[in-house]
């Protein structure tokens, strides 16, 4: 399978490409067929910037070969490919085992709010409880104690002693 693709040149930081056709498995910068344009990225306003021979690619288009995505975007700027920007919205959805672990982070969440909200309410009803008894001893006529019986009190303290022998 042809190609119609970048190869890099230029030094360090300085970035300089030719435009080649290309078989597929042919290394980046390796051997070519033919050269059918330049790509020069620092010149960023210039008519210099992009030279394609269109009648060569167009040629070469016509037998099959493939442009890769940055040179296709050069062929719809003289016409002769058309490219469209791709969009994948699903691209950024998080994968199966993602979207379980943070349903299961949501749910232990729900889970805490609610017992925090349960624990307060008690408190609330607990606090609630105790005022309501305050005041039900306070308006409560005290009643006045027994003597409380002795006696039984001490025959219990009778069967807790072993007898002696």
């Amino acid at each position: 399978m042809l190609k119609i693709r970048l190869s890099r040149g230029g030094s360090k930081k300085r970035p300089y490409y030719t435009i080649v056709i290309a078989d597929a498995t042919a290394a980046r910068d390796g051997k070519f067929i033919e050269k059918v344009g330049t790509y020069n990225p620092m010149l960023p306003k210039d008519a210099q910037r992009v030279t394609l021979k269109v009648e060569r690619i167009a040629e070469w288009l016509k037998k099959g070969a493939q442009p890769t995505d940055r040179v296709a975007r050069f062929l719809s700027q003289e016409g002769l490919v058309k490219w469209e920007h791709g969009n994948n919205p699903q691209k950024a959805v998080p994968g199966k085992k993602a979207q379980e672990r943070a349903a299961e982070r949501a749910q232990r969440e729900q889970d805490r709010i609610d017992a925090e909200a349960a624990a307060k309410a008690e408190a609330e009803e607990a606090k609630a409880a105790a005022k309501a008894e305050a005041e039900a001893a306070k308006n409560a006529p005290v009643a006045e104690e027994a003597p409380a019986e002795e006696a039984p009190a001490a025959e219990a303290a009778a069967e807790e002693q072993p007898a002696s022998e």
